[in-house]
């Protein structure tokens, strides 16, 4: 039976610290060979796949002498206000694969952003160095494979989920399978990020924190309110932050001649970056009760960012005749971005178990950056100037009707009908020395998007040991751009029909084990900004030279097709009688049509030499499968007399291949082949006094995009460690450090031309994030 959610409410740059790296040293550093790491993970998998018969015989010792002391026992009333497994229940409870993470789970480390959170979380990965990576991914699949939704509706281009906090978040959750009513959008998976709802309890919650990074210090506000008046519950939310933070890195870029091995050229380029990065969210949900059995529900939402900051680079040119183009350059940036979201939702449950419920929604978002880039020789004689301007907005509507029937409490059959039609606008400016290399091509640029989606679905519960989920969903997306340099404006339509099946069987109903299957259709759409050819110019190299393979220009491509992917997943799950949850999660994806930027020499119409140029393009097929182990559970269940240490680990293993790209290592872009998270918490007994931590590892892997060019992550290990004292049930104090053992990051790319190969190879140091912060219920 799916249990569904109950109804909701809704200065000066200082000083950089000089980072020296010798180049022989640099040529020597190769990605560390994986095969210790890998039966060092290998081994945790076996763990992981013992310890549940381990849990599952001390948990039933214990259960049998509860049995024989509970028949001597005096009989007593309890009464349950709540259950420590509630979000565990929901995910044991539903028929489709989900991961339900509440409001506990969020709240543990006192995070600042919700990337933070994510992190942690099982199947979750969160590419580049610590602290400075991109938007989360399911899989370890590249972006645009996971579906990121916000309430149930897709994040808006542009908009980044680092803009929110974890005050803002009701609950996450994971949706390993695609559904019919979530949508097929979703090859590696769903998120979903639900905001705070309105409960009949009263809440008025204030945080106040402050962070310490490399000498900067930021400061973050939030606070929460719900509360009801009549038939009226409503649920508030605030936050603000203003945060600094300073990088660096060095770059080593190489020509090495292939045949014999000798180096021929060598550039090394220092950056020190120091920026600031401010905002304000607002966020409601207003619910009013009409008669018993309707809901009108109002969700008004803005988020508003922005950055500034200041890049010195320094160039030097070791090896190779050729002069540097420049000695020192500095480079100004200042951006904002601004999304605004109205969301109406009318439910009323009619007679005989049916339910409609009317969806509607609007969300505008403009977003503005700047830069300006200055090259100076050893003299400070300006030398080059570069000015890069552009201002988008966006304009969307939605409009969604679902009915849905519940028959005898356990088989439900939901249908619905989306429409969305969305509108983008782009104007962009780049001027070298005040002039524009792009002027033949269209500054002011136009795309739109309009979907249309049908779909069906059937829930039930076939007998004690079987529940089914089956869905079929039909789906049209048709989108709009501009060619950049004139003629017809492209039109990209792509039909999508997926069938959807998963299926939960519980050998034993009695028992708290169960296995799923789920066999599934999902796509990849491509998005505007890949659809839109204009070029984006690297700022480094001016547009009357060569440019190098590892720094080119970028360009989109019209003639894009979606990605289609058939897909099986199967999992094993065991939910222990105390709380907490051990499985075992296998999938396959089979992928045609693989989208993938690669990086070829073109002759182009804005400079009069041939420049590297990356472009998205259809590969062919591509496949990736993998196991997801994750073990969450007290320790004192496993081990008796052992401290109530809260354990929660998790492993993946993934592989995958692009099958037109030649191997080794052609893998799906940014999926690394491992990625291990542990982590635990415990309270010393007769203080109020908790400490935790958690440990995140991904080996280094090397990525083959085509059969010219490779890219290199390094090894990634993050540290986050907390101490928590609880003054009283309304004033609790958090001391946490983020990277508390911080390791550089390095990352790699590479160009073969013919026996020539172009590499860069970039090292930046890890930094400590400390915190404190103060949470108050009032």
């Amino acid at each position: 039976m799916r249990v569904r959610p109950a109804a909701a409410g809704a200065a000066a740059p200082s000083q950089s610290r000089p980072v020296q790296k010798p180049i022989s040293a640099l040529r020597r550093r190769r990605a560390s060979t994986p095969g210790r790491t890998r039966a060092r993970l290998l081994a945790l998998a076996a763990a992981f796949t013992f310890a549940p018969a381990v849990v599952q015989a001390q948990a039933q010792a214990r259960a049998a002498e509860g049995a024989a002391a509970a028949a001597s026992a005096p009989v007593q009333q309890i009464e349950i206000t709540g259950t420590r497994g509630s979000d565990t229940e929901q995910r044991r409870q539903a028929t489709a694969a989900k991961i339900v993470i509440g409001r506990e789970e969020i709240e543990r480390f006192g995070d600042a952003t919700v990337g933070e959170v994510l992190k942690r979380l099982p199947g979750v990965t969160v590419p580049g160095a610590p602290g400075r990576g991109g938007g989360p991914r399911l899989r370890g699949m590249g972006g645009g494979y996971t579906q990121l939704l916000i309430d149930g509706q897709r994040v808006p281009p542009g908009f980044s989920l680092e803009s929110l906090t974890p005050e803002q978040i009701e609950r996450i959750e994971i949706l390993r399978a695609p559904t019919a009513e979530t949508g097929a959008r979703a090859i590696a998976g769903t998120l979903n990020i639900v905001t705070r709802e309105g409960f009949k309890r009263r809440i008025n919650d204030l945080r106040l924190a402050i962070t310490q990074e490399a000498g900067l210090r930021s400061e973050h506000f939030g606070w929460t309110r719900n509360d009801s008046v009549g038939d009226l519950t409503y649920t508030v939310s605030a936050s603000a932050f203003n945060g600094r933070r300073r990088s660096e890195d060095t770059t080593l870029t190489t020509e090495t001649d292939l045949g014999s091995g000798q180096l021929l050229r060598a550039q090394e380029e220092k950056s020190a970056d120091e920026g600031r990065r401010q905002g304000l969210n607002l966020s409601s949900r207003l619910q009013w009760r009409l008669g018993e059995s309707g809901s009108l529900l109002l969700m008004p939402v803005l988020f508003h960012s922005r950055r500034e900051g200041t890049e010195r680079l320094a160039l030097q040119q070791p090896l190779g005749a050729t002069p540097a183009l420049y000695d020192h350059a500095e480079v100004e940036r200042d951006s904002g971005f601004t999304v605004g979201r109205l969301n109406l939702q009318w439910r009323q449950t009619l007679g005989e178990g049916w339910r409609v419920e009317l969806n509607g929604g609007t969300h505008a978002a403009r977003g503005r950056s700047a830069s300006l880039r200055q090259e100076f020789d050893a003299g400070d004689a300006l030398l080059r100037t570069v000015h890069d301007r552009s201002r988008t907005s966006e304009r969307s509507a939605l409009l969604n009707t679902k009915v849905s029937r519940l028959l005898d409490g356990d088989h439900s059959l939901v249908t619905g009908a989306e429409f969305e039609h969305l509108r983008r606008s782009e104007t962009r400016v780049t001027e070298q020395d005040n002039s524009d290399p792009l002027a033949d091509f269209e500054g002011d640029l136009q795309a739109s998007s309009r979907r249309l989606a049908l779909y069906a679905q059937d829930e039930w519960a076939l007998n004690p040991n079987w529940a089914a989920h089956a869905g079929l969903r039909w789906e049209e997306i048709r989108t709009r751009g501009d060619a950049a340099a004139g003629g017809a404006r492209p039109d990209n339509r792509s039909r999508v029909l997926t069938p959807l099946l998963h299926a939960v069987w519980k050998p034993d109903p009695k028992a708290r084990d169960q296995i799923r299957m789920s066999l599934t259709r999902s796509y990849k759409a491509p998005s505007l900004n890949n659809l839109v050819a204009r070029p984006l110019l690297n700022s480094r190299w001016p547009s009357d030279a060569a440019n190098t393979a590892t720094q080119p220009d970028r360009a989109g491509n019209p003639d894009l097709r979606p990605e289609l992917a058939t897909g099986i997943d199967l999992a094993f799950e065991r939910y222990l009688p105390q709380g907490g949850v051990l499985s075992a999660n296998l999938f396959v994806r089979r992928i045609r049509d693989t989208i993938r930027s690669t990086t070829t020499l073109e002759s182009v119409a804005w400079s009069p030499v041939p420049r590297w140029v990356s472009r998205p393009k259809n590969v062919g097929r591509a496949t990736t499968q993998g196991v997801e182990l994750e073990a969450k559970f007290r320790l004192d269940q496993l081990i008796d007399g052992a401290p109530p240490v809260e354990l929660r680990n998790n492993l993946s293993l993934y592989r995958s291949r692009v099958h037109d790209v030649p191997g080794p290592d052609n893998r799906l872009d940014e999926q690394p082949w491992a990625v291990l998270n542990l982590g635990a918490d415990y309270r010393l007994r007769g203080t109020p006094l908790t400490l935790g931590g958690s440990l995140n590892l991904t080996p280094g892997y090397r990525t083959r995009v085509s059969d010219v060019q490779s890219r290199e992550a390094g090894r990634k290990r993050q540290f986050d460690v907390y101490a928590l004292w609880v003054f009283d049930p309304t004033l609790q104090l958090r001391l946490l450090a983020n990277n508390a053992a911080p390791a550089d990051h390095r990352s790699r790319a590479a160009v073969d031309q013919g026996l020539l190969r172009t590499q860069a190879t970039t090292l930046m140091p890890g930094e400590v994030t400390w915190g404190l912060r103060l949470e108050m219920k009032l």
